[in-house]
C-alpha cells in the first residue's frame, strides 16, 4: 500500500493557515485522484497557540495535535509519529511531505514528490519563494535576478522538504530543535547515503514576512537579504 503524509506545524498563524490548508487538501486531492489508491493523512501540530489558529484548523479534514513546546523540531516529530501510526502502512512504501503554516503548495506538489520516490529518490530539497506582495519592488527584483528557474540551488527549508519514510526513521528522525531542525535531518540522511533530488517543479511560496516563528529562520534570511539589497546597487539579470 502506497501512502503519504503530509505534516505542518503552527504556533500563532490565524492570518495564513486557512490559505495553506486550502492548498495542502487541493494538493492531496489531486494526488488521489491520479492514484486512487494512495492513502494519505495531513496532521496539523498546534504548538502552543495563543490565537485562532486552532478552531480555524479543526475546520479542515486533517488530525489536530496540540502541544505547548514552543519548538519546530518537537512539532515536525510529534506530527510525523502520529501520521506514520495512523497509516500503519510499510515505510518504504510510504512519503513524508513537510511544509509550514504561511505557506502555500501548488497543485502537484505531493504528485511530483510521488513521482521522484517511484524513480527511487529517498530525499526531496524543494525550492521556496518568498510572496512578493510581502517584498519591495527592488527586493523583489533581486529575487527574480538571483533565481533562475531550471536550476535550484539544493538549499534545505522546511518548508519544502520529502523524505522516504524508512529513511526518515533510519536517520533517526526530527530532532527536538527551535530551528534548523531540517537541516539536521538532511544532514543525517546524507551520511546514510541516500539519493537526494534538488527540485524547482513543485516550488511553495511561503510569507514574505521578516518576523518570523524562529530566530534564525527564513523570515531572518529575508530580513538579511532585504537590508542587504537595500544597502547596494541592484545588478541587471546575468551581471
Amino acid at each position: 500500500m502506497r501512502a503519504v503524509a503530509v505534516v505542518i506545524p503552527a504556533h500563532d498563524e490565524e492570518a495564513l493557515i486557512g490559505r495553506c490548508l486550502a492548498a495542502v487538501t487541493r494538493a492531496v486531492a489531486r494526488a488521489r485522484e491520479r492514484e486512487p489508491g494512495l492513502v494519505a493523512t495531513v496532521v496539523v501540530v498546534l504548538d502552543a497557540c495563543t490565537d485562532t489558529t486552532a478552531p480555524q484548523v479543526r475546520r479542515w479534514p486533517v488530525d489536530v495535535l496540540e502541544i505547548s513546546a514552543r519548538n519546530v523540531g518537537t512539532a515536525r516529530r510529534v506530527g510525523i509519529a502520529h501520521a506514520l501510526a495512523s497509516l500503519g502502512s510499510a515505510p518504504e512504501g510510504t512519503w513524508i511531505a513537510m511544509t509550514d503554516a504561511d505557506t502555500l503548495v501548488p497543485r502537484d506538489w505531493v504528485t511530483h514528490q510521488l513521482d521522484l520516490m517511484d524513480a527511487g529518490i529517498d530525499l526531496v530539497l524543494g525550492t521556496v519563494r518568498p510572496d512578493f506582495a510581502d517584498l519591495s519592488a527592488r527586493h523583489a527584483a533581486y529575487w527574480r535576478a538571483t533565481h533562475p528557474r531550471g536550476r535550484p540551488p539544493g538549499n534545505v527549508h522546511g518548508a519544502n522538504l520529502g523524505v522516504r519514510a524508512s529513511t526518515y526513521a533510519e536517520a533517526g528522525g526530527i530532532r527536538d530543535l527551535i530551528e534548523h531542525e531540517d537541516v539536521a535531518l538532511v544532514r543525517a540522511v546524507r551520511a546514510l547515503g541516500a539519493r537526494e533530488h534538488a527540485s524547482d517543479v513543485h516550488e511553495v511560496e511561503t510569507s514574505g514576512r521578516f518576523t518570523g516563528r524562529t530566530p534564525g529562520g527564513y523570515a531572518a534570511f529575508l530580513r538579511r537579504v532585504h537590508a542587504w539589497v537595500d544597502a547596494e546597487p541592484l545588478a541587471a539579470p546575468g551581471a
